[in-house]
């Protein structure tokens, strides 16, 4: 199952003691099925605030938001999310019952969910450590156990906030290139969260630049580069460039 999602219009506002602040003004954009939709742009720009808005933890002050064309499942099922806190993991459970959490919320079978576990274990290289805790892993398998559990029980999306952000330069490579195969072979829809250009030029088919204060969709770009993706080709140097331009970020001297 992949789905599309749809956001209209999309107004958020904070309610604090001090005032009312408008946090994301008049977003609107689209995510194809199968389609790794990266959001860049600088801190305060709303960017988790959509996230958690697809995630159905916010709700918009105003507009629209539709996964699979209809409005969000509140209780999360057609969403899977990973985070960048590595905690995010139950430490109570092994890494396979952490993988199986989503399909035992589900009802599925037991025998069923470790099959499935297993399955998805296996394609983030962590088979031999299903009875492993979460604290007995490095940041970077912790990491491939979240994206396993979020890919195991079948969301129509899956949503990633800044996943990588806490692993060091190597690690952080690795996993990319590991994301973006298991991408290639489950064709999910996915919507990612990045700082960084790089990550973003090398993981998305299509990169939304956000603006702040208050947050709106200042460009819209496709990435046709062929995959995998040489980090060092024209084309990658050309498109790094100008994410770095619409972000301000890019010096022509």
């Amino acid at each position: 199952m992949t789905q599309s999602i749809d956001v209209k219009h999309v107004y958020y506002e904070y309610h604090t003691d001090r005032a009312d602040v408008l946090a994301i003004k008049d977003v609107s954009f689209s995510v194809a099925p199968s389609e790794f939709l990266c959001i860049v742009g600088p801190s305060g720009c709303g960017k988790t605030t959509i996230m958690n808005m697809l995630a159905g933890f916010l709700q918009p002050t105003e507009g629209e938001i539709l996964i699979g064309e209809k409005p969000i499942d509140r209780h999360g099922q057609s969403q899977g999310v990973v985070f960048q806190d590595l905690a995010q993991l139950y430490p109570w459970r092994t890494v396979r019952r952490n993988v199986e959490f989503g399909l035992e919320m589900k009802g599925v079978d037991r025998k069923s969910r470790a099959q499935t576990a297993d399955e998805f274990l296996h394609m983030v290289g962590l088979e031999k450590f299903a009875a492993a805790y979460p604290h007995q892993l490095s940041g970077g398998m912790q990491q491939r156990v979240a994206i396993a559990r979020a890919l195991a029980y079948d969301p129509g999306v899956v949503l990633m906030d800044e996943p990588f952000a806490a692993l060091d330069a190597m690690t952080r490579d690795s996993m990319q290139k590991l994301l973006s195969g298991i991408w290639q072979r489950t064709k999910k829809t996915i919507v990612y969260i990045t700082h960084n250009v790089s990550e973003a030029t090398y993981l998305a088919d299509k990169v939304l630049v956000l603006d702040p204060h208050p947050g709106t969709v200042k460009a819209e770009l496709s990435i046709d580069i062929l995959r995998p993706r040489d980090l060092l080709s024209p084309a990658f140097v050309e498109t790094q460039r100008t994410i770095l331009e619409l972000l301000g970020k890019y010096d022509h001297q």
